[in-house]
């Protein structure tokens, strides 16, 4: 069921540079069209849990409503889209920004940077009938109790039936796999004994539909990233 689809989703499709000021902090054009990567579902991890850092990493935090796929749907259309959505979700994308930057300047695939264990946090399924409207809402982030991230889903540049319509036209969605919709500006670095915390709500409203609590660790493994 679409409900569980952090155990059951086959995969999580994450926009790039949807919110134009989160292009323009990171130095990166605005796009005229949508544009995605992949990552593992492996990656997923629960309120409560740790992100793990790895030696030589620099992690950065972007907050994003994820949008959680309800059937099978080949080359949807925007006007239908909403058929396929069975709900939504709270994710933070977890980037590792120095490895990312190394790998566009050499022309490399980002996988290595967004596909780390614990690197895709993320919410209890929200169902479709809690959010009227998923362009009106504010997504938050705060680090040890401070705001970094804070802003709404009406500044995407692409809403969620373009997405739908757009990475449908390329591969099959199926049920439980999660869009990724782009993050709002304010991205930036977490370290190891940091408190993270994220939420998701309506605008001007006191009732928060979800959200994430997180602690921030050193992963203990034999990767490590030297430039």
């Amino acid at each position: 069921m679409a409900s569980s689809f952090a155990q059951t989703g086959r995969k999580i499709v994450a926009i790039g540079r949807n919110y134009a000021k989160h292009a323009k902090e990171l130095g990166n054009a605005v796009p005229d069209k949508p544009f995605f990567f992949l990552k593992p579902t492996s990656s997923f991890v629960l309120s409560g849990g740790n992100v793990e850092i790895p030696k030589g990493v620099i992690v950065h935090h972007e907050v994003e409503l994820g949008v959680v796929i309800g059937k099978r749907g080949r080359d949807i259309s925007a006007t239908n889209a909403d058929e396929y959505v069975a709900g939504y979700a709270l994710g933070i994308d977890m980037t590792a920004r120095n490895v990312q930057d190394a790998a566009k300047k050499k022309a490399l695939p980002w996988t290595t940077a967004k596909g780390f264990d614990t690197f895709t946090p993320i919410s209890d399924f929200i169902p479709k009938s809690s959010i009227a409207d998923p362009s009106n809402l504010q997504l938050w982030l705060k680090i040890n109790g401070v705001f970094k991230q804070n802003g709404t889903t009406n500044d995407m540049i692409f809403g969620v039936p373009q997405l739908i319509e757009h990475v449908s036209s390329i591969m099959t969605l199926e049920e439980g796999d999660l869009i990724l919709t782009g993050t709002p500006e304010g991205v930036g670095p977490i370290s190891a004994g940091d408190a993270i915390t994220a939420g998701i709500q309506v605008p001007d409203s006191e009732q928060t539909l979800a959200t994430l609590d997180l602690k921030a660790v050193d992963r203990n493994g034999p990767y490590s990233f030297n430039g």
